[in-house]
C-alpha cells in the first residue's frame, strides 16, 4: 500500500511539472513588453493629436444623433445635403433661444452677489461690535504696534535722500483677465465651428463611409457581411446611449426645478436645465452644480442651513441619476461593466478633460463591440464585459 501510495504521488508530481512549463509559456513576455508598449505610444499619440482627434469624434457621435432625423428627413424625398442643413439650423435656433432666458436668469443671479457681500461685511460688523472693550482696545493696540514696526522697517532700510517706493497691487481687472483669455476662446470657437462643419459633411454624405469600410473589408461576402453588421451595431451602441443622456438630463433637470420650487429658490429654471445639462459631465458636472446652488441659496436666504439643505437636495437627485437610473440603463443597452466604465473615465478625462468624461462611455462601448467580433481582441473585450 505505501508502495502504490507513493508511486501515486510521484505521478501526481510529474503531472504538476510537465503543466507549469505550459503555464508560462503561455505568458509571452516579448508580446506583452510590446503592448504594454504599443498602450503608451497610442495614449501619447491621443494626448498630442487632441486638436484634430476630439472635433473628429465629438462629430462622429452628434451625427450618430442626429442621423434619425436626417433620414426622416430623406425619406419624404429632401435631400440629404438640405436636411442635414435644416437641422444643423434648426439645433443651432433652438440652443440660441434657450439661452437667452437662462442668460436673463445668470444675470439676476449675478446682481445679487454684491448685496450679498454687503450683507456678510454687514454681519460681520455687527459680530465684532459685539466684542468687549478690552478686546477692541488690545486689538487696535496689536495693529498700531504692526503698523510701526512696518514702517520703521522700511525707513531704516531706505538710504539717507532716497524717496521710498511702496508697491501698491492692482485690483483684479476683469476686462484685461477676458484679454489675456481670448486666444483660448478663439481656438474653442474656431473647433466649434470645425465641429459643426464636419458633422454638416458627415450627414450629408450618409451611409457613404459606412459603405467603404464595408467594401475595404474583403472580397468575401462573409467578411462584408461581417463589417456591415460591426457598424450597424457601432450606430445601435452610440444612439442607445445618447438617449440613455438624454433621459438622465431630463430627470434630473426637472426634479431639481422642481424640488428647488418647493423649497423657495429663485431661479429654479435655470438650476433645473443647468443641472441637466451638467448631469452628461460623470462626477465633475453634479459636484459643480452642487457648489454652485450651495452658494446661490447662501446668497439668497443668508444661511448655511438652507444652503446645506439646497445642497443636499442637489446631491440626492444627482445620486440617484447617477447611481441608479443611468447605471440600470446603461446596463440594458450595453455589456460594459462598472469597474471598465470608471477607468474608461479616469483615462479619457486625463486626456480630455470634460469632453473626454462624456465620451468614454461611448467610445468604450465602440471598443467592446469591435472587440467581440475581431479573434484576437476577444480577451480584451472580455475584460470590458461583465
Amino acid at each position: 500500500m505505501d508502495t502504490k501510495a507513493e508511486t501515486r504521488r510521484a505521478e501526481e508530481a510529474g503531472a504538476e511539472g510537465k503543466e507549469a512549463p505550459a503555464l508560462m509559456d503561455a505568458i509571452n513576455i516579448r508580446s506583452t513588453a510590446l503592448l504594454i508598449l504599443t498602450s503608451i505610444a497610442a495614449l501619447y499619440f491621443i494626448d498630442w493629436a487632441q486638436p484634430i482627434l476630439l472635433p473628429l469624434v465629438v462629430s462622429v457621435l452628434i451625427s450618430y444623433a442626429l442621423d434619425p432625423l436626417v433620414s426622416l428627413l430623406d425619406a419624404i424625398r429632401i435631400p440629404r445635403p438640405v436636411g442635414a442643413a435644416v437641422v444643423l439650423v434648426a439645433m443651432i435656433g433652438v440652443l440660441a433661444g434657450a439661452s437667452v432666458p437662462l442668460q436673463q436668469e445668470a444675470t439676476a443671479i449675478l446682481d445679487k452677489v454684491p448685496a450679498a457681500v454687503q450683507k456678510l461685511r454687514h454681519d460681520g460688523d455687527a459680530r465684532d461690535s459685539e466684542e468687549g472693550m478690552m478686546e477692541k482696545a488690545q486689538k487696535a493696540a496689536k495693529q498700531i504696534e504692526e503698523t510701526a514696526s512696518q514702517q520703521s522697517a522700511r525707513t531704516a532700510n531706505v538710504p539717507a535722500g532716497v524717496t521710498p517706493v511702496q508697491i501698491i497691487n492692482k485690483p483684479l481687472d476683469i476686462q484685461a483677465y477676458l484679454l489675456q483669455g481670448s486666444p483660448a476662446a478663439l481656438v474653442l470657437i474656431t473647433q466649434c465651428f470645425s465641429v459643426l462643419l464636419l458633422v454638416y459633411f458627415l450627414l450629408a454624405v450618409g451611409s457613404l463611409y459606412k459603405r467603404k469600410v464595408v467594401r475595404i473589408s474583403g472580397p468575401s461576402f462573409g467578411r462584408m457581411r461581417k463589417a456591415t453588421r460591426i457598424m450597424n451595431e457601432f450606430h445601435h451602441q452610440v444612439r442607445r446611449f445618447l438617449f440613455v443622456m438624454l433621459l438622465g438630463a431630463i430627470f434630473v433637470g426637472v426634479l431639481t426645478w422642481l424640488a428647488f420650487l418647493m423649497i423657495g429658490m429663485e431661479q429654479a429654471a435655470f438650476w433645473g436645465v443647468l443641472a441637466g445639462v451638467a448631469s452628461a459631465i460623470p462626477y465633475l458636472g453634479p459636484f459643480l452644480v452642487l457648489i454652485g446652488c450651495s452658494i446661490a441659496a447662501f446668497i439668497q436666504f443668508g444661511g448655511m442651513d438652507m444652503a446645506v439643505i439646497v445642497g443636499g437636495t442637489s446631491l440626492i437627485i444627482t445620486s440617484i441619476q447617477g447611481y441608479l437610473l443611468t447605471p440600470w440603463l446603461t446596463s440594458q443597452v450595453s455589456s460594459l461593466n462598472a469597474v471598465a466604465i470608471f477607468i474608461g473615465l479616469l483615462v479619457w478625462g486625463w486626456l480630455w478633460g470634460p469632453v473626454g468624461l462624456i465620451i468614454a462611455t461611448p467610445l468604450l462601448m465602440i471598443v467592446k463591440t469591435l472587440c467581440d467580433h475581431v479573434i484576437n481582441l476577444r480577451p480584451f473585450g472580455e475584460l470590458l464585459g461583465k
